[in-house]
């Protein structure tokens, strides 16, 4: 980030011999450290040029004042399922008096770096983020952290840095899917998934795995591929449909690559779900809108985005300390509809 070379707590802390929260209580003046110790620390910023989020630390005191602005970075506007997240958390953060700023990442890590830079520059309150695919070098968000900045991860989550969280239940949603597919006959699923750099990616593939051993199939590693969109899954599917062992069932990362797969099945001549049976992930509005519809896990990301900013606003207000990670878990359910049978 463009500001590496300013102070940040963590620096302070380790400098100082104390914990990050020590510092953070310092800073604000808590009496529940010693006069000397506080005194100690304060100075030690002051004669480093360590400079606050004077905005975020304000707003644990106050509940008024216009600088009350969480910004947001979503992967992708056009995805039903951010716009959805993003549509919960407009809503709870209005409901609580605070305002959001909103940008997308496009799925670039460069983009979210700079992102998280001009946010922090313009000094909001709070970030909540899910971050973009190839995102594997975490600095920028230990960056926030270390200069008091609340951070919320939703969907996908940053497994390398401890830090508050909301998500949903996604080994169990993907599991559950699997051996409903299981359950109605299908032996050979396939499993198309994202990069699984994500801990996102790994859970849902870890749970479409634990269902086929769990019932006693085996795991044929052809029929796995890192594939999350319309347009790649129907560039692959064919491959495996034309196949003498092909799969008699999908398992999806996401509606818009089950759908591809759906219509590459008609396509092909192939009738579902007579011949192959099909299960997405997200339950928005293209998994009604396709012929037959979409039997998908739903998502619920207006609830994951109600509780990511309920978190957020509760750390910004003091509720929970700065360096207290909250873990939250929103529950999926299997909606069955036509491409199942």
């Amino acid at each position: 980030m463009s500001e590496k070379q300013q102070m940040t707590m963590k620096d302070i802390a380790r400098m100082l011999g104390v914990s990050v929260a020590t510092v953070s209580r310092a800073l604000k003046d808590s009496p529940s450290i010693s006069r000397e110790q506080r005194e100690k620390i304060q100075r030690f910023a002051r004669e480093h040029n360590y400079f606050p989020n004077v905005v975020a630390a304000t707003l644990r005191h106050s509940k008024l004042g216009p600088g009350k602005v969480i910004g947001v970075i979503i992967p992708q506007f056009t995805h039903y399922y951010f716009s959805s997240v993003l549509s919960g958390i407009e809503e709870q953060a209005y409901e609580r008096g605070y305002r959001i700023i909103v940008a997308q990442s496009n799925e670039k890590y460069e983009r979210e770096v700079e992102i998280c830079s001009s946010l922090y520059q313009n000094k909001v309150c709070g970030i909540i983020v899910s971050q973009a695919k190839d995102t594997e070098k975490y600095d920028h968000f230990q960056y926030l952290i270390d200069n008091g900045v609340p951070l919320v991860f939703y969907d996908r989550i940053c497994a390398g840095i401890n830090c508050s969280r909301v998500v949903v239940d996604d080994y169990q949603g993907s599991y559950r899917a699997v051996n409903y597919l299981i359950g109605r006959g299908c032996r050979r699923v396939a499993f198309f998934g994202s990069p699984l750099n994500m801990e996102i990616s790994k859970n849902r593939y870890n749970g479409y795995k634990d269902a086929l051993v769990h019932s006693g199939l085996n795991l044929d590693e052809s029929l796995v591929k890192i594939c999350d969109n319309r347009d790649e899954a129907e560039r692959t599917a064919p491959g495996l449909l034309a196949r003498k062992d092909r799969p008699d069932g999908f398992f999806c990362v996401n509606d818009d690559t089950a759908i591809g797969v759906l219509y590459t099945a008609k396509r092909m001549g192939l009738d579902v779900p007579r011949d192959l049976q099909i299960c997405g992930f997200t339950n928005g509005y293209r998994a009604v809108a396709c012929d037959p519809q979409l039997t998908t896990v739903e998502q619920r990301g207006v609830e994951v985005g109600r509780e990511a900013a309920d978190v957020l606003i509760d750390m910004v207000e003091g509720k929970y300390p700065i360096d207290h990670a909250v873990k939250r878990i929103v529950k999926t359910r299997l909606v069955v509809r036509g491409t199942t049978r």
